[in-house]
């Protein structure tokens, strides 16, 4: 366990210079803690009419709240609301997006008192307001986009989600984008900075995290190198959250449409976890759920469920 200069654990104890690995660290999210060699499934819940993915299925307050419940049963750690889908389409401006997911941040920790709430929101209103109704993370899917989001991670406390996405403006596409090297912009560009300016604003360090952004500011031979290099982001200390699920690399390796992505985005899962991630943000929970405990058993960090083979 890595320990740092004023005593925390968490994160980098090193300057950014030194070639060694730093030690993966405790992770704190909500009131719960978790060892390095846990992996952690957060449950997507769109609060949109539009998502590329369930195009609205979870927009109603019934069915969004059916949905967290199901996904806890299966096996989920976190539940991740958001109010504003990732792509281009209808403007949803900052009141819109309060009315979203305020609202239904409060029920959720209503009627789920246990449960980690993490809410996908660029703006520093929006992470305001529904950390006053309880939420635990706030995940920035856009880079810092707005510097004052992690100064309200910093005044609650709670968990931040650090992601590169290349520079772009939110809900845009890249075009013709290109990196001499991406995983080194991934790096030097947005996560290690932001981690270490949202960590001496106050956030603490164990409930920081980074993520790669598959897809934001990407196309998709980014995407997969930045899975295969992921050891270059776990070897920071940083916990590294992935969000894989169906995306458009998927898509575009595999030639499927959405609806068929689900075998490509298990692979990838089941790769980043041998590789060292301990987050994943998905749609499919209980299917993530099984090729996480299975690389995890088969790493030796998990007991089967059963073992009477040869025994009985």
């Amino acid at each position: 366990m890595s320990s740092n200069a004023d005593g925390t654990t968490g994160g980098p104890a090193r300057s950014a210079g030194d070639p060694r690995p730093v030690p993966p660290g405790p992770l704190r999210l909500g009131p719960y803690e978790y060892g390095p060699h846990q992996r952690l499934v957060m449950a997507i819940v769109n609060r949109t009419p539009d998502s590329f993915y369930d195009r609205g299925a979870t927009f109603t307050d019934a069915a969004a709240l059916d949905r967290v419940e199901t996904a806890l049963e299966e096996g989920a750690d976190l539940i991740d609301i958001g109010g504003v889908k990732a792509g281009p389409g209808d403007v949803v401006d900052s009141a819109e997006e309060l009315r979203r997911v305020v609202p239904f941040v409060a029920e959720v920790r209503k009627r789920f008192p246990e449960a980690v709430i993490s809410v996908d929101t660029w703006r520093a209103e929006v992470g305001e307001a529904v950390c006053a109704e309880g939420a635990d993370v706030l995940n920035d899917a856009w880079g810092g986009w707005d510097p004052e989001l992690a100064r309200v991670a910093a005044r609650y406390g709670v968990g931040l989600v650090c992601t590169h996405a290349g520079g772009v403006e939110p809900r845009t596409r890249p075009h013709r984008i290109g990196y001499p090297d991406v995983m080194a912009d991934i790096l030097t560009r947005t996560v290690r900075g932001e981690a270490e300016r949202a960590a001496a604003l106050g956030v603490p360090r164990e409930r920081i995290l980074i993520d790669p952004g598959h897809d934001f500011g990407k196309n998709t031979r980014h995407s997969l190198e930045a899975t295969r290099r992921l050891p270059e982001m776990t070897a920071t200390g940083w916990p590294v959250l992935v969000s894989l699920s169906n995306k458009d690399f998927v898509g575009e390796t595999l030639a499927r449409p959405v609806a068929e992505r689900l075998v490509g985005t298990l692979a990838t899962t089941a790769v980043s976890a041998w590789l060292g991630a301990r987050v994943y943000r998905v749609h499919e929970v209980a299917e993530t759920r099984q090729v996480l405990d299975m690389v995890s058993a088969i790493q030796g960090h998990r007991e089967p469920a059963v073992a009477k083979r040869g025994l009985v």
